[in-house]
């Protein structure tokens, strides 16, 4: 009778039976959990900061890998680029040069390139209405749209015609373009170039490239040496170029083309085949993308990681209420025990308030860093767009769970290994 007396007095929270189901457990971590509403909140706070601030950070970095993945692969499919100079060693690119004789001979040369397009770059002030100001200028052929994948919104990119003649006309980018002429059609109106009038005979969709091409001035390769800029090479006859973009046929021939391409140009410029001794440098678009993408992964991991510790600082807090727990429910831990209860039974009791604790923050936390990715993706949706990935999602809600095993074993513990006796003199 007195035994039957005292389970009955038993708190209502978690006091009334010795040996708990999983269920049971869990439904009685709940109503202890809602008996303190506000201590509950602010202990649950931290995981939920850190779970939202995992979610969120993540997936905008997601969002950043594929905008750069996606910005990389629009300027163009299997393309390679060579440049003057060696940056990796710090020679000075003004003082090699390449020629429009090397794009010839490279077109004539490696078979596995489609197209081969030099391009020549300069700077000048550009006068339309009412803008004044100073663009970038690229001299470049027909073949140039082709390469770099660009699109027309209105008129025409130069065309081969237009090259051979050396014809003032410009094909202007689409925010340069809006500059200058608002909602007006610019399609053979005229701006000044450098103090020479230009047509315009064609204006490029807005892309947002990595290459600012929205605020970009084409010219006919032909009028930006004869009219422009010059550019006679100081080793030929010829004309220097700043870097020539070339198109391989297929995406397997693009490590043949860049190897054909290397030693076609150490055998032109008389250098060595160990390559020690380049003054040139060949990118594939591979190796860009491989780049961005290592150093948008390195940054997402960091920013997860910074995260992290906001999320491992909430697991202390955890630890920290559950010892309030335990100390304040000590008389019920020995009640227990005093009736049956088994160490693994308190053992599993709080361990279960500690993970019901942990993956209720985490859920929430979850919502909010979903909610923070969306608006991110509404307000931002031209530059970046975050993704969510179930990746991020169970690394989230599992290491939010985690954390409160972890933090919930030691009070636990401590709970589990009362002694019966010492628990019911407790006051």
């Amino acid at each position: 009778m007195a035994r039957t007396e005292q389970l009955r007095r038993l708190p209502r929270v978690g006091g009334f039976l010795p040996s708990l189901g999983v269920w049971e457990s869990v439904r009685i971590a709940l109503e202890s959990l809602r008996s303190n509403k506000l201590r509950t909140f602010l202990t649950m706070l931290g995981i939920i900061i850190g779970v939202w601030s995992v979610v969120s950070l993540i997936s905008i970095g997601n969002g950043a890998q594929k905008a750069i993945t996606d910005q990389v692969e629009g300027i163009g499919t299997n393309l390679l680029s060579v440049n003057p100079g060696q940056p990796r060693r710090g020679i000075d690119t003004t003082s090699n040069e390449l020629t429009l004789e090397d794009a010839e001979a490279i077109r004539r040369s490696v078979p596995e390139i489609q197209y081969v397009t030099p391009l020549f770059q300069g700077s000048a002030k550009i006068v339309g209405g009412d803008v004044s100001r100073d663009v970038q200028v690229t001299g470049a052929t027909e073949e140039y749209a082709i390469v770099r994948n660009l699109k027309i919104a209105r008129g025409q990119f130069i065309t081969e015609q237009m090259d051979e003649a050396a014809r003032n006309v410009v094909v202007l980018g689409a925010t340069l373009a809006e500059e200058i002429f608002g909602t007006l059609d610019p399609i053979g109106e005229t701006v000044r170039l450098k103090g020479q009038a230009m047509k315009v005979v064609g204006v490029l969709e807005k892309s947002g490239g990595l290459s600012n091409e929205d605020s970009m001035v084409y010219v006919p390769l032909n009028t930006g040496y004869r009219i422009l800029f010059g550019g006679r090479a100081t080793t030929s006859a010829s004309y220097q170029v700043s870097g020539i973009l070339l198109q391989v046929r297929t995406a397997e021939e693009v490590d043949l083309a860049q190897r054909k391409t290397e030693q076609l140009m150490r055998r032109r410029h008389a250098l060595s085949d160990d390559g020690e001794e380049d003054d040139f440098t060949v990118f594939s678009q591979a190796s860009l993308l491989s780049t961005f993408n290592t150093v948008t992964t390195t940054l997402t991991v960091f920013l997860g990681a910074i995260a992290g510790i906001s999320l491992f600082v909430g697991g202390i807090g955890v630890m920290n209420i559950m010892l309030v727990s335990v100390t304040e429910r000590t008389k019920e831990i020995g009640l227990r025990k005093a009736v049956g209860a088994k160490r693994r039974d308190i053992l599993r009791q709080f361990l279960i308030e500690a993970l019901v604790m942990s993956i209720l923050g985490g859920m929430i936390g979850l919502g909010l860093g979903y909610a923070t990715a969306s608006l991110i993706g509404y307000f931002f949706a031209e530059y970046i767009t975050p993704i969510v990935t179930p990746g991020a999602v169970v690394l989230a809600v599992g290491f939010s769970a985690a954390v409160g095993l972890f933090f919930g074993i030691y009070p636990a513990l401590r709970a589990a290994r009362l002694n019966p006796i010492q628990a019911l003199r407790y006051e």
